[in-house]
């Protein structure tokens, strides 16, 4: 045979080769075995990500109600600066009426003493 007579079946051999084994590499159940080995692989990690999602979005929740607790805690302390004005302006009378009562009974004490002088000895 001649040299490019050869060549030609050779390639004709190699091209229905590479066709048989793309064939057989793009199967139906190659690829379903490709699939399952995929899944295999990647669902473990799959299945720890998503406990550990879940695990954040529990600690999530809770850091979530702390804040609305503390902020309606905040809101109700400001809300009540209304009532804290009440009782020191309460504070202040009470103290003003105590100094006002000290002041008089001092006055009380002071002049019976004065009337009874002290024994000499």
């Amino acid at each position: 045979m001649e040299e490019p007579e050869m060549q030609l079946k050779v390639k004709k051999v190699t091209d229905k080769f590479t066709e048989s084994m793309y064939v057989l590499a793009n199967e139906p159940s190659v690829a379903l075995y490709r699939l399952q080995e995929h899944v295999r692989r990647s669902l473990p990690e799959l299945a720890q990500h998503k406990s550990d999602m879940q695990s954040w979005e529990e600690q999530s929740q809770g850091a979530i109600y702390t804040v609305e607790y503390a902020c309606s805690a905040i809101k109700n302390m400001t809300d009540s600066t209304v009532y804290f004005k009440s009782i020191d302006s309460l504070l202040k009378h009470a103290i003003a009426m105590k100094e006002q009562l000290n002041a008089a009974q001092g006055r009380s004490t002071v002049a019976p003493q004065a009337k009874n002088p002290p024994a000499s000895s």
